[in-house]
């Protein structure tokens, strides 16, 4: 927000209410000639006493009224008697508390301050004041002074608040001299500085181009960022190319920078299949620790449980079913090994398959956990088995740092308390999140990964499924025949042949596969919308917010979710008086729209309807708005299990989801999906994604357009190639 749509306070500090030291929120009361304000924001160790200049906004909170949430935070230095001895009376300075802040006051008056930081020894004049206990009161001044100098001349670089006091705990009264020396320290992982910012820095200290400093940020930039294309690594070659363009300098001065930092353990070399890969430290440790735990696992099983085929031959005959010849193979598997990874496509029978697993181990004593990488996915695990599946992140405890980083009480000195795991959805499933499961496992517990390879890979870094199956070191059972009462489904039959490499049948008009031609983009639009306003809901007895879901392959032009959410909404939700919508960054949200969460969001505070509160929303997750009240900017969403609270910028992840990408869409399952079928980005017309698309509709599937573009991403094979490193290690733990 521009600084102009800004009011701005200007008074005394009268009391803290609130403050997180790890990243300063603070809520605090400021006096304003005689008014009190609340007053909310990032202002890291401000105490009772002090000046403020602030900046920002008034709002609305839904439990605490008006609040100013604060953008820009300027302070002074508390000046005269009256002021210091507020300022000190509030334990500002630890080791000062209101008797000695009014003795010092009485002592030094106007420069009790500067005789604290500057002249320490004269403090020993007051009783009961050492010249150790002065020392101690001068080092926690010159502290606190320190970081409000530091962001002072800061403040014009554009460092966020918690991220000059991260930086004051690194380097203390050095921090300056540290970033005069090298403004790179900034792009650290712990001060999350950007790298383009740290290079401006350095521009204007008129830096070396070809410094150390500036290639070892540079190196580690470019692995980072290729981390959000899923890669863990990068060959040798690729990233000195890449360093030498995005830096402008030689490849000889990138890779003799490079030999330094792999000489330095800054970052890591291994040879895989012949070529050089360098990765981060953390990659590094990720997919080596997962492959060592895996190879451990397959040396040292967990004790074998017998009778498997009899048992098998006894749920059969009380549950009236007939287990496939891979589906016993499978439960054996997994009774036997300790380790297996069940893969299929849909109607092949997994989820019998993983039920059987269950009886099984549950027959025989063994505790067993079941998980997923998203809510929806989860809540699907426990309507198809009957047990409670958690989410991977709540079954590991997770909290959050401070820069919202996640931590996991589960670990290898707190590990799960159960017999086996059981997680679904594993392609969705990145090498960090994979590495944190395995680490919360206990020794001699059994995993059974359940997936289907032929979807999207995950969002993060990493290739878990794909590189466990290719592999060939872990047990692998892939289902493949499709049972005969999945056979009446041309969802299923066309998947397959999707995947397969064949053109879906599109003229079936009697199933719950239907292929709506259409010449243009105008008329699959309006087609789009007539099927989810009126046609589906009065044939089917489809809601068009429970039970429709239109997929898309991209976000943008006329077919992207940007364009048709807007439609939809027009649609399926108008305006109407007596119906309140916020608009927020374009956007317009209304009561009763469907939303989604686009970005992890862990500081959302939510409650379920039996009185559980919590934080955290996460990427993906869809709700319905259930409250809107424009005039403070504030809104809440039900989801599936519990109704989270919006507020001001937390509203920046949401957006309207009538229409979403494919690739949002993961780990979801509805009863109809619409998919149009036209031109556009050629990047984003390929055969997983029309895959994984299919493969969302439980009951079902159409596509409207044209069916050369369906025959394109058939044949169109091209899988996102990805550096990573598993696969590689698990061969060489075998050797």
């Amino acid at each position: 927000m521009d600084n102009t749509e800004l009011e701005r306070l200007e008074g005394d500090v009268e009391e803290i209410i609130f403050r997180n030291n790890e990243n300063g929120y603070t809520v605090l009361e400021i006096d304003c000639d005689g008014e009190l304000y609340t007053a909310v924001g990032i202002m890291p160790l401000v105490s009772v006493g002090e000046t403020l200049s602030l900046l920002g906004e008034f709002v609305n909170h839904s439990s605490y009224g008006q609040q100013f949430s604060v953008k820009v935070c300027e302070r002074s230095v508390p000046v005269g008697a009256a002021s210091i001895l507020k300022y000190l009376s509030s334990r500002a300075v630890k080791g000062i508390g209101p008797s000695t802040a009014k003795k010092l006051v009485e002592e030094f008056g106007d420069a009790t301050l500067d005789v604290i930081e500057n002249e320490p020894q004269r403090l020993t004049a007051i009783k009961g004041i050492t010249r150790e206990k002065a020392q101690k009161m001068s080092e926690e001044l010159s502290g606190l002074f320190g970081v409000r100098r530091l962001m002072s001349e800061l403040r014009s670089y554009g460092i966020p608040p918690q991220s000059i006091v991260e930086l004051w705990r690194e380097y203390g009264k050095n921090a300056m001299a540290a970033i005069e020396e090298n403004p790179y320290i900034l792009c650290s992982e712990q001060l999350g500085i950007s790298f383009e910012l740290a290079d401006m820095i350095a521009q204007k200290q008129e830096k070396a181009a070809d410094s150390i400093f500036r290639i070892e940020a540079g190196l580690f930039y470019i692995l980072e960022h290729n981390k959000l294309n899923g890669h863990t690594c990068l060959p040798k070659d690729k990233l000195i190319e890449a360093c030498s363009g995005f830096l402008a300098l030689s490849r000889e001065r990138c890779g003799e920078i490079l030999e330094n930092m792999l000489l330095g353990g800054s970052l890591f070399s291994h040879s895989l299949n012949g070529r050089d890969f360098i990765f981060t430290p953390q990659m590094y440790e990720c997919e080596v620790y997962v492959a060592a735990r895996l190879n451990a696992m397959l040396r040292c099983p967990p004790t074998v449980i017998s009778g498997v085929d009899q048992a098998l031959d006894e749920i059969e005959r009380s549950e009236k079913i007939e287990y496939a010849e891979l589906q016993r193979r499978a439960v054996n598997e997994a009774a036997s090994k300790g380790l297996l990874v069940l893969t299929g496509g849909p109607g092949t029978g997994k989820t019998t398959t993983l039920n059987a697993i269950i009886k099984i181990l549950k027959m025989n004593g063994e505790k067993v956990f079941l998980a997923a990488p998203t809510g929806r996915a989860a809540q699907r695990m426990s309507e198809v088995t009957g047990e409670e599946a958690k989410t991977i992140h709540r079954l590991l405890e997770v909290s959050w740092d401070n820069r919202d980083r996640p931590i996991f009480k589960r670990g290898r000195s707190n590990p799960l308390r159960c017999d086996a795991l059981i997680i679904d959805e594993v392609s969705m499933v990145d090498s960090s999140l994979f590495f944190s499961v395995m680490q919360a496992a206990p020794m001699g517990c059994r995993i059974i990964l359940v997936g289907d390879s032929d979807q999207l890979p995950s969002v993060g870094a990493g290739n878990v499924l794909g590189d466990l199956i290719d592999s060939y070191a872990v047990p692998v059972v892939q289902l493949k025949e499709i049972f005969r009462q999945s056979m009446k489904s041309m969802i299923v039959t066309n998947a397959h042949k999707i995947v397969n490499g064949e053109m879906p049948v599109l003229n079936e008009t009697k199933k719950d596969f239907f292929f709506l031609y259409r010449t243009n983009r105008e008329l699959i639009s309006k087609t789009i919308i007539e099927l989810c306003r009126s046609r589906l809901p009065s044939s089917y007895g489809l809601s068009p917010l429970d039970d429709i879901q239109v997929l898309c392959p991209g976000k943008k032009g006329e077919l992207g979710t940007f364009e048709l959410n807007r439609r939809l909404q027009d649609a399926l939700n108008p305006a109407e008086a007596e119906k309140p919508e916020l608009i927020f960054n374009n956007k317009i949200f209304r009561l009763g729209d469907k939303v989604m969460q686009i970005k992890n969001d862990y500081d959302i505070q939510w409650s379920r309807d039996d009185g559980e509160t919590g934080e955290g929303i996460f990427n993906g997750d869809v709700g319905i708005l259930s409250s809107v009240n424009p005039s403070s900017k504030y809104i809440e969403v039900r989801f599936y299990d519990r109704v989270a609270k919006y507020r001001g910028e937390e509203l920046l992840n949401l957006e309207l989801a009538y229409a979403v990408t494919v690739h949002k869409s993961q780990g979801n399952e509805f009863n109809a999906v619409i998919i149009p079928m036209f031109r556009g980005a050629p990047q984003l017309y390929y055969r997983n994604l029309l895959y994984t698309a299919v493969t969302r509709a439980k009951n079902l599937l159409i596509l409207v357009g044209d069916p050369k573009i369906v025959e394109y991403m058939v044949n169109n094979n091209r899988r996102t190639l990805r550096y990573s490193g598993l696969k590689y290690f698990l061969i060489e733990g075998l050797e």
